[in-house]
Order: structure tokens, then C-alpha cells, then sequence
């Protein structure tokens, strides 16, 4: 149990507000709240890349959980593509936290800035150019593992690698939505233990209680945006968020 009495309001602010804004564009565009969480912790406020994964894979675990339980009630989960894409993606996932955790901070920082900005790059074109040109789906498991890996040293990255990437090769987009978020909630989980159990639960609480409440008081609002916002103007302006927050770290961690 953690000691709530050592929380204040004051210093909960900031992660509310990173959870807040994370989540209301994940709600509207259905990807995005680890990558935007991990950003401005490591970039903005200077989380050590470890410890930002660590406490943004915590709350996803209750984020996801909920989304999981949604979708597999309203039949959106693919079973097959399931279970390809859930054992590559925890390898990945464990392998991940392996590296991440195995490194100084102050070394690894600027690679997984650089990786950030990647990201804000590669959903920016996705903007650009949606919707994707639809075409056979044939790389499910290295996908998997490939994405598993980046979300756990990237802090987020499972959504916007492996539903695009998915999308882009031609899979029904409501299964693939559905299948991915169901299958992220086993990733958080896995990723989380090991985070836990290679870093600890000290010092993570309060920040994690921050993002976790900014998420849930956002939730209402991403429902909104996603009937109201168009996707393809969201994907631009979240890719040029990313892409020059990250750069900045970038800058500054070489600067």
C-alpha cells in the first residue's frame, strides 16, 4: 500500500497535467498515451527514461484493462492475431525493460529521445498521407516483438507501431484496434512486473497517482474529441508535438 500521506496537490499538477493531455489524445485517436506521457516526463520534465516507463506502463495498466474488457465485449478482438502478436510482443516487452534498466540514464536519455522524435516523425507522415493505401497483412510477429521492445525502452510506441503498421498492410481496422489494445494490456502488465522488479516501487507512487488521474479525468473528453476532431488533422498535430518536444530533449541532452 502506498503511504498517501506523503502526497500533496501541488506536487501531483504537473503529472496530472501530462496524464490529462495524453489521454485526451489517445481517446481520440486510440494510440499515443505512452508515447505523449513518456515524452514530456523525459524531454520536459527530466524523468530518467527507466523510471518515466515505469510509472507511464503502470497507469496502462488500468487504462488498458478497461479498453481489453470493452472490446472483447463488443467482439473486436481477433483471436489468431491474438496470440501472434501477445508472446513476440512480451518478448520484446521483457527484453525491453532488460536494456533499459541495464543502462546509466544519462547515456540511454538521448536514444530514446531520438526514438520519440522518430515517432512524432513516423505519425506525422501517417497524418500526411492518411488514410493508408490498404495492402495484405503478412509481418505480424516481428512486429510484435519489434514493438514490444521500443514500447518498453520508449516508455510507449506499442499503438502507434503496431496498429499503423497493421493498418498500412491491409487488416480489418476495427479487429486490429480491438486486438492490439486487448493485447497491450498483457504487455503493460508483463513490462510493469519487470520494471518493479528491477527498479522498485519507491519514489514512483505519486507521479504514477498524477498520470493516473489526469487519464481519468480525461477520459470523457477523448470520447468527445474522437467524434468531433478530424483524424487526420489530430495525427499531424500529434506527430509535430512529438517530433519537436523530442527534438529539444535531443538538443538538450547533446547541447
Amino acid at each position: 500500500m502506498f503511504d498517501l500521506s506523503h502526497f500533496n496537490l501541488e506536487a501531483l499538477l504537473p503529472f496530472i497535467g501530462v496524464g490529462f493531455a495524453a489521454q485526451l489524445v489517445d481517446g481520440a485517436l486510440g494510440m499515443a498515451f505512452g508515447v505523449i506521457s513518456n515524452t514530456l516526463l523525459v524531454a520536459v520534465m527530466g524523468v530518467p527514461p527507466a523510471l518515466a516507463s515505469q510509472r507511464v506502463h503502470i497507469v496502462e495498466c488500468f487504462t488498458t484493462a478497461v479498453s481489453g474488457i470493452s472490446h472483447l465485449l463488443h467482439g473486436n478482438v481477433d483471436k489468431k492475431l491474438f496470440f501472434r502478436l501477445l508472446v513476440p510482443g512480451l518478448i520484446g516487452g521483457l527484453l525491453g525493460v532488460k536494456v533499459l534498466t541495464s543502462i546509466d540514464a544519462a547515456v540511454i536519455k538521448p536514444y530514446v529521445l531520438i526514438y520519440l522524435s522518430l515517432i512524432g516523425v513516423y505519425i506525422l507522415a501517417r497524418g500526411l498521407f492518411y488514410p493508408p493505401k490498404l495492402r495484405e497483412a503478412k509481418l505480424i510477429a516481428p512486429l510484435g516483438l519489434f514493438g514490444g521492445f521500443l514500447d518498453a525502452t520508449g516508455g510507449g510506441g506499442w499503438g502507434p507501431v503496431v496498429t499503423s503498421n497493421l493498418l498500412i498492410q491491409g487488416a480489418d481496422p476495427r479487429k486490429v484496434v480491438g486486438t492490439v489494445n486487448t493485447v497491450e494490456f498483457f504487455l503493460t502488465l508483463s513490462v510493469s512486473a519487470a520494471f518493479i522488479w528491477n527498479l522498485g516501487i519507491a519514489d514512483v507512487a505519486g507521479a504514477t497517482l498524477g498520470l493516473l488521474i489526469g487519464g481519468l479525468l480525461a477520459a470523457p473528453f477523448g470520447a468527445w474529441a474522437a467524434k468531433h476532431f478530424n483524424p487526420k488533422v489530430m495525427l499531424v498535430l500529434v506527430g509535430i508535438v512529438l517530433t519537436l518536444t523530442s527534438a529539444f530533449g535531443v538538443y538538450r541532452a547533446f547541447g
